[in-house]
């Protein structure tokens, strides 16, 4: 099934630059091409924006700069720490005594990719800058408006054993983050041939090629739009979703702000893989990623010892996949 868009770029190429974009990626990252997918199904949804969780050392720094690099995007990073000021990522008027007068100059959340580097060593207030422009893709200065880049992304990254001298996320903005997502150790061999192309480039650094541009990748979210969703397949995304608000174990559910993560991202990964329309799998390959940090776990029942990711896995088992029948039925 071809989808046509205004723009005229079919889903057959958007699945054609998305694996351009991945192979890319690759000659950096080795062995985690379920997470670069899923990465690039969250970039080619509106609002995608993206929350890495995991240990020190794992790429996650070098996933964020690669994307930017083979999307053909500008890239800033932000190294949070404790006495970072809002100011410092949204910049603000500063006085420019040869011209008498207060000039903007903006602070780096004014790009397309902006890593947010261990974002839970910042403080809420600065933190909480983020949180109109992941939203509302504009940032306010002195009352004035002023509006990020088309495209505008947020990738942040996070340590999970490192909790001293840390603010946790507050729920609002962990609700801001499209998915979830653990990158995980390299397999033996894998991690033998990041060892082995070291060894041949003599280097660090990775060169990689831009494969789209700004305006191109806008295309491919325009043609993802044109990706058909059966009204069943969208009442099962409701179904998840709703599950969650009355399991036992969840003080509080998922918001429709998951629901419409699970939509978006279902319709990027069908086009990712050359499909327009969507399949149960398609929500399935999204189900812990887009709504495991959505939930809050009942403060009674910590000591049962269940997780987010086991309650979503109860959640997911108890509710029926519908069955799509061909189209010629």
């Amino acid at each position: 099934m071809t989808i046509e868009t205004k723009n005229s770029m079919t889903i057959e190429q958007v699945a054609d630059l998305s694996a351009q974009v991945i192979q890319e990626v690759e000659k950096a990252v080795i062995g985690k091409r379920d997470v670069l997918e899923q990465m690039m199904a969250a970039f080619l949804s509106t609002g995608g924006h993206i929350l890495m969780e995991d240990y020190p050392g794992l790429a996650k720094t070098l996933i964020a700069n690669s994307f930017a690099s083979a999307l053909g995007m500008q890239f800033k990073r932000i190294q949070f720490t404790p006495d970072l000021l809002p100011g410092d990522i949204t910049g603000g008027y500063v006085f420019e005594s040869d011209k008498n007068r207060f000039m903007l100059r903006k602070g780096p959340i004014f790009t397309n990719i902006l890593l947010a580097d261990e974002i839970n060593r910042a403080s809420p207030k600065t933190q909480s800058a983020l949180l109109e422009a992941m939203q509302e893709y504009q940032v306010t200065l002195e009352g004035e408006t002023q509006s990020l880049p088309d495209p505008f992304i947020v990738i942040a990254t996070q340590n999970p054993i490192e909790y001293e001298g840390t603010f946790p996320l507050p729920e609002a903005q962990l609700d801001r983050f499209m998915v979830k997502i653990s990158v995980g150790y390299p397999l033996p061999e894998e991690e033998d041939e990041i060892l082995r192309r070291r060894a041949d480039r003599k280097m660090d650094a990775v060169t990689l090629k831009a494969i789209t541009a700004p305006e191109v990748f806008l295309q491919m979210r325009a043609a993802v739009e044109g990706v058909y969703v059966d009204a069943d397949v969208r009442r099962y995304m409701v179904d998840l979703v709703d599950k969650s608000r009355s399991h036992r174990q969840v003080a509080v559910g998922v918001s429709p702000r998951g629901s419409l993560a699970l939509f978006k991202l279902a319709r990027a990964w069908a086009a990712i893989h050359g499909r327009g329309f969507v399949i149960p799998d398609d929500v399935k390959q999204f189900i812990q990623p887009a709504l495991a940090h959505r939930i809050i776990l009942d403060p009674s029942l910590w000591d049962v010892k269940k997780s987010e990711n086991r309650i979503v896995d109860e959640i997911t088992y108890s509710v029926p996949v519908p069955v799509l029948k061909p189209e010629n039925e």
